[in-house]
């Protein structure tokens, strides 16, 4: 069997399967399977696929069959750059998310000052935190989470990228720090907020894999978004900002939780594809 072969066989193994993009698939799976960039695959289709290789790389089609997350299989993924570790003690990091993560750092760089904090609020792989800290020198970021999992699985992201002496992981069920006397420049979340009753309908890659604690956002999906609305308002310094994404066609209604508690919204942005994704508020 070639490499032009496997990746024919592997991709119409994960057509039948319901794998979105199945030919891609196939290809990433196989250099992953050959310790190479998937682009030489390009330079080498008619060699022969060793048979040990050919073992490896059908037992990772089997589990991609089974609609385990394809950045689950690799170990990694991608967000602003940063190549973070992945499993199913947190989300995998998601494309739209990179837009929360750039507007936070836009507006602590826009602070000009040497030294600014931020809250991290449910902070799961810990890939917000790294892009901020990252993209803001003098930043100062305290990352929470409920899951004991999901900060370890931070920790050891946040030392592969040497960040930390700036990321200060704190283990927490609500929207609480551990100072009550702490101020932050910027609060900022991608929070639980699809509705209960729809998470049975999501991708398996989703429902099957991602912890539902970190989905979940309660009947209407707006549980968690109340609380931060509540309680983020009283550690906010002066001249802060509050920042998180939420669901598609949750706009009006995130807006106005805000209001109802005393925020001023000053935008309300749009993802990729034009949806209403993320809100930015003011006290």
């Amino acid at each position: 069997m070639t490499v032009l072969e496997a990746i024919q066989r592997s991709a119409d193994f994960l057509a039948k399967k319901g794998v979105d993009s199945p030919r891609l698939q196939a290809e990433l799976l196989l250099a992953h399977a050959l310790h190479v960039p998937r682009l030489k695959l390009y330079l080498d289709f008619q060699q022969p696929l060793p048979a040990t290789q050919a073992d490896a790389l059908r037992e990772l089609v089997r589990r991609r069959g089974r609609r385990e997350p394809l950045q689950h299989i690799l170990g990694s993924a991608s967000f602003c750059g940063f190549e973070l570790a992945v499993s199913g003690a947190a989300l995998v990091p998601r494309p739209e998310t990179e837009l929360l993560a750039e507007l936070g750092w836009a507006f602590l760089s826009s602070l000009n000052r040497p030294s600014v904090t931020a809250l991290d609020f449910g902070t799961g792989s810990g890939c917000l935190a790294i892009a901020l800290a990252a993209n803001c020198r003098g930043a100062q970021i305290t990352a929470t989470d409920i899951s004991s999992d999901a900060l370890d699985l931070a920790r050891q992201n946040i030392a592969r990228h040497g960040l930390t002496a700036r990321i200060h992981l704190v283990h927490s069920d609500g929207a609480a720090v551990p100072a009550a006397t702490a101020r932050f420049d910027l609060v900022i979340s991608n929070p639980p907020y699809i509705p209960s009753a729809e998470i049975e309908g999501l991708q398996p890659e989703v429902r099957d894999f991602d912890p539902h604690t970190a989905l979940d956002g309660g009947e209407d999906g707006l549980q968690v978004i109340r609380g931060l609305a509540k309680e983020t308002g009283t550690f906010l310094a002066p001249g802060g900002r509050l920042m998180f994404e939420f669901g598609e066609g949750q706009g009006e209604a995130v807006r106005e939780i805000l209001t109802r508690q005393n925020w001023v919204v000053e935008a309300v942005r749009e993802d990729y594809t034009h949806r209403q994704r993320f809100l930015i508020a003011r006290r």
